[in-house]
């Protein structure tokens, strides 16, 4: 079963119009694939002309694939299962609209235990405070963190501005022995490592 036709089983019952699979195919001509069709704001996609129903079970079938990605993240240590870690934050943040900052608290074992929302910005910056951050690892009884942000351009190339937040983020946590494992930047060309570019390193 390709993307269209799942798609369009999925709005046969949540569709305003009477061919579940026009809709499919404008959505996909609109949007260009199945994660930005699920990603669009519910008011760009009533434009196009999905009802009520359908609007509720592609932002549900969004959130569900979020979730199962992220228990899969979080079943064994972080750094030993990282690409279902980058599985999990591609489904999350690659194709948002709006420039979103997360930080992922991560346990003595580097387990998962907190995946929490920092700062939701535009199209192009979201402001972070690096004592915010800290502040809430030692809250979390956290080890250490992974920082993670979007890019909507599309881009993951981290800015100079990435840069020098990353390393403040770093200085301040490690006064309290917490470690910043990485800041993955994640846009919809790929995924970039702080730590494997440098600026960690």
């Amino acid at each position: 079963m390709d993307d269209p036709t799942l798609l369009a089983l999925l709005l046969t019952r949540g569709s305003s119009c009477d061919d579940p699979h026009q809709m499919a195919r404008v959505l996909f001509e609109r949007f260009g694939s199945l994660a930005a069709i699920v990603s669009a704001d519910l008011p760009e996609l009533a434009r196009v002309g999905v009802g009520p129903v359908g609007l509720t079970d592609l932002k549900l079938m969004r959130i569900l694939c979020e979730r199962l990605a992220r228990c899969e993240a979080a079943r064994r240590p972080v750094i030993s299962s990282w690409s279902a870690l980058l599985s999990y934050i591609r489904i999350a943040l690659a194709e948002e609209s709006r420039e979103q900052f997360r930080a992922l608290f991560l346990d003595r074992r580097n387990q998962l235990i907190r995946d929490e929302m920092v700062a939701f910005g535009t199209v192009d910056h979201a402001p972070v405070y690096p004592r915010e951050v800290v502040r809430r690892a030692l809250d979390l009884s956290a080890s250490a963190l992974i920082l993670v942000h979007n890019h909507p351009s599309g881009d993951p190339e981290p800015s100079r501005a990435d840069i020098t937040m990353t390393r403040t983020v770093a200085d301040a946590a490690k006064l309290f022995d917490i470690q910043v494992h990485d800041h993955l930047i994640v846009g919809r060309d790929g995924t970039a490592s702080l730590r494997t570019l440098g600026p960690l390193g």
